[in-house]
């Protein structure tokens, strides 16, 4: 009776999850999804704790034990939340899949220490499970380990260029099916660790390799792999819930990274395999355009005073100086003047995909306003003004006239191409993927340099 009532805990909870996802999908009802997904995994926690507590030869001391961890977790989480900035959410994300990917290491080891009463296929299944869990966990511990590290600016975002990568990542990959081999046949534990060790080499070059503008579809890859080695950790544990989230997970991440690679007008499997973007890299050596022009507040006030049409490009430097707030307040008070006003959103603008639509949806920007880069790009040419707010790679033009470039052929907000351009950055430094941008330098730009949400809000009283 109690497994019966928990197996249709389980179908509810994994409804309640795939109705979560269909609803983070818009912004109208991101919220409403977002409840969704946190009921359903009240349920799926609920029904699998009960089970664990009829199972438990100790019924009072599973319980126990289970709530003390749960207390530990909560404590963790809930600190974490309270003090992490919008900014750093990204290298958080990324941390929180290497939890995942821990986890499966664990539980797949866990699994081989303790097994069931299995013979014959049934246990080569179930050692061909317990590799290949472990080996998933592995790779996406170290690969978020290093995406969380270079997100946060503690190692150097530039793509590790180790002679002969592919062939390094090629031969990690060979070695580890040889061991497979032999983990099957002997049931031994020296070809499991042998295989944890290069897993976590190899998910560290993985992710090492590939350059920071790429870091984005990175953090989207290594919620997939979680999503694998969670569904993994369901075959293992003989849990149908957790096969069915890591499922839906792992799919869904999938899917956001091949668009994300479409958007930029990526390769997938070039991206994964290794690395565009090298730090003040231009084409063949620092290229000179001349000197950048500066502007006033009174003149961008000025400026869009007298605009008909404006369009608003964020980037991650908007959510640095938590400019969003005066951001909004300045396109409520353009809008109120009659001037139509409009936001550019790049795919991969931030470090985290939707990264800017969440912080424009904090400060209550109206939804219909904020469109995508194929939305707006038409548009742009009949712009009067166009503000970049903190972004850099993704209005950069040497992606589309600079063959040589690293971004070379990445879509980007083509905002060269308006009457005028305003850049608000602190200084005249490299963005994230560390190439120089001519748009800086271009006759109808100018530069206005400072703290972007002092500067705005600035702006805002000129107004």
């Amino acid at each position: 009776m109690t497994l019966n009532l928990v197996q249709a805990a389980y179908i509810i909870a994994a409804v309640l999850f795939v109705l979560s996802l269909a609803g983070l999908s818009k912004h109208e009802t991101a919220r409403r999804g977002n409840v969704l997904g946190i009921i359903g995994m009240t349920v799926a926690l609920g029904a699998t704790i009960w089970l664990a507590a009829d199972r438990a030869s100790n019924p009072g001391l599973t319980l126990a034990l289970i709530a003390a961890a749960m207390a530990v977790g909560a404590s963790i989480g809930l600190w974490r939340a309270r003090v992490v900035e919008m900014t750093g959410m990204p290298q958080l994300i990324a941390l929180l899949h290497s939890f995942v990917g821990i986890a499966a290491v664990l539980i797949g080891y866990n699994a081989y220490l303790a097994p069931g009463p299995l013979t014959g296929s049934e246990e080569t299944i179930h050692l061909a499970e317990v590799f290949l869990g472990i080996f998933i966990g592995a790779v996406t511990f170290t690969g978020s380990v290093v995406a969380a590290l270079k997100l946060s600016g503690r190692i150097n975002a530039n793509p590790l260029m180790l002679p002969r990568r592919h062939l390094l990542n090629l031969i990690a990959l060979l070695a580890s099916a040889g061991l497979l081999v032999w983990f099957v046949v002997s049931h031994a534990l020296v070809p499991l660790l042998l295989m944890t060790v290069i897993a976590l080499a190899f998910g560290w070059h993985l992710v090492a390799s590939i350059g920071g503008g790429d870091m984005p579809i990175v953090v989207s890859m290594l919620n997939s792999y979680s999503g694998w080695a969670a569904a993994a950790a369901g075959f293992l544990l003989g849990n149908d819930l957790l096969i069915v989230t890591g499922a839906l997970v792992g799919s869904s991440g999938a899917i956001l990274s091949y668009l994300m690679c479409q958007g930029m007008n990526r390769s997938f499997i070039s991206v994964i395999a290794g690395g565009f973007g090298t730090e003040g890299a231009t084409f063949e050596g620092d290229q000179d355009y001349g000197e950048h022009r500066e502007t006033s507040a009174a003149e961008v006030a000025e400026l869009l005073r007298t605009a008909s049409s404006v369009v608003i490009t964020p980037g991650y430097g908007m959510a640095v100086a938590k400019a969003q707030y005066p951001v909004a307040d300045l396109t409520a008070r353009l809008r109120k003047q009659g001037v139509d006003v409009r936001f550019g959103i790049h795919p991969v603008a931030g470090r985290l995909p939707g990264h800017m639509n969440v912080l424009l949806a904090e400060a209550k920007v109206p939804y219909d306003i904020v469109l995508g880069m194929d939305e707006i790009n038409d548009d742009l040419p009949e712009t009067d003004v166009v503000l970049v707010i903190g972004a850099n790679d993704t209005v950069n033009p040497a992606a589309v006239d600079e063959p040589g470039s690293p971004i070379a052929g990445m879509p980007v907000l083509e905002v060269w191409k308006a009457r005028d351009v305003v850049v608000l950055k602190r200084s005249m430094a490299s963005g994230y993927a560390g190439v120089q941008n001519p748009l800086f330098f271009r006759d109808n730009t100018r530069m206005l340099f400072g703290d972007a949400k002092e500067v705005v809000e600035e702006v805002v009283k000129l107004l």
